[in-house]
């Protein structure tokens, strides 16, 4: 019989241990267990007013292309989804128009104290909570026909970190 401390070194490498490194925002990835839906950051760059850039992944292929702007009078991370938005200079009009959804991410940790989403070079929250997204999507120009089909819930939790 061999002794414990000759196995034990076999036994870390048959089992490997998971990273526990912080995952910055800018690199998060995180699910909707009722849709399957993916909400997946990526880096701003040089944006004066854009302190986010995110995607919604939805059923059947539809990308939903998302902004984060912090508001001035009372600072609030203001999330806004965007579908099928005209390239180059827009109007107002034309953005409003292809804005599906608009409003403030709260975060949540394992604790449930809430939050509100920061901005890049911060470590990720464990949840994001998009108040109404799901009811306001049902209503969207791309839902049902050759949109999407499945509903995202309002809350998204962290799947991993992209590397």
């Amino acid at each position: 019989m061999r002794p414990l401390a000759v196995l034990l070194p076999c036994l870390a490498l048959s089992f490997p241990v998971a990273a526990s490194a912080a995952c910055p925002i800018e690199l998060a990835v995180y699910g909707d267990a009722q849709s399957g839906a993916e909400i997946d950051f990526t880096q701003t760059g040089t944006s004066a007013t854009v302190t986010n850039t995110f995607r919604l992944i939805l059923d059947n292929n539809v990308v939903l292309n998302g902004i984060v702007m912090w508001t001035k009078d009372v600072a609030r991370p203001n999330g806004a989804l965007m579908y099928k938005c005209p390239e180059g200079d827009v109007t107002g009009e034309e953005l409003a128009a292809c804005t599906l959804w608009n409003g403030v991410i709260y975060t949540s940790d394992d604790k449930g104290t809430v939050g509100l989403l920061p901005a890049e070079g911060v470590e990720a929250p464990k949840t994001l909570i998009l108040p109404d997204l799901g009811p306001v999507l049902r209503q969207s120009q791309a839902y049902g026909g050759s949109g999407f089909s499945k509903v995202p819930s309002d809350v998204f939790a962290m799947k991993g970190c992209q590397e």
